[in-house]
C-alpha cells in the first residue's frame, strides 16, 4: 500500500539555547508549549496542525507563519524588540486563484527569532 502524505506533521528548528528559544516561541510568538525533554534537549510547540520541534541538532528552517493582519503582528513584534528583517510587503496578487481565492494578495514580512533564525509572517 502506497499512501501519500496529506499534511505536515512536524517541523524542526535550530536552537542554541533551549530556554531562551522556549521563552521566545511561547511568550513572544504565543505558541502553546506541549513538552520539554531535556535530556536530550527537545522542546515541542503546537503550531496549528503541526508540531514544532526546537532542538540544538536541527538545521535552521525558514518558517512561514500565517497571520490575519501582517501589519499589526509586525508592529506587535517590534514592541517586543524583535528584529524585523523585512517590513510587510506585497509579493503576489493571485488574480487567477492559483493559491486560494482569486484576487487574494500574499504579503510577507521577515524577522529573526532568539536564535538567529529567520522566520516570516505571511497572509
Amino acid at each position: 500500500m502506497n499512501e501519500q502524505p496529506s499534511t505536515l506533521g512536524q517541523v524542526a528548528q535550530r536552537a542554541h539555547d533551549l530556554d531562551r528559544a522556549t521563552t521566545f516561541y511561547r511568550d513572544v510568538l504565543g505558541l502553546r508549549h506541549i513538552a520539554t525533554y531535556d535530556p536530550p534537549g527537545l522542546v515541542f510547540f503546537d503550531l496549528g496542525n503541526t508540531r514544532l520541534l526546537i532542538e540544538k541538532a536541527a538545521p535552521s528552517a525558514r518558517l512561514y507563519l500565517r497571520v490575519s493582519d501582517i501589519h499589526a503582528e509586525t508592529a506587535r513584534l517590534k514592541t517586543l524588540n524583535v528584529e524585523i528583517v523585512e517590513e510587510p510587503q506585497l509579493i503576489f496578487s493571485d488574480s487567477t486563484g492559483t493559491f486560494g481565492s482569486p484576487g487574494a494578495e500574499v504579503w510577507i514580512s521577515a524577522f529573526t527569532d532568539s536564535e538567529g533564525n529567520t522566520l516570516c509572517l505571511i497572509t
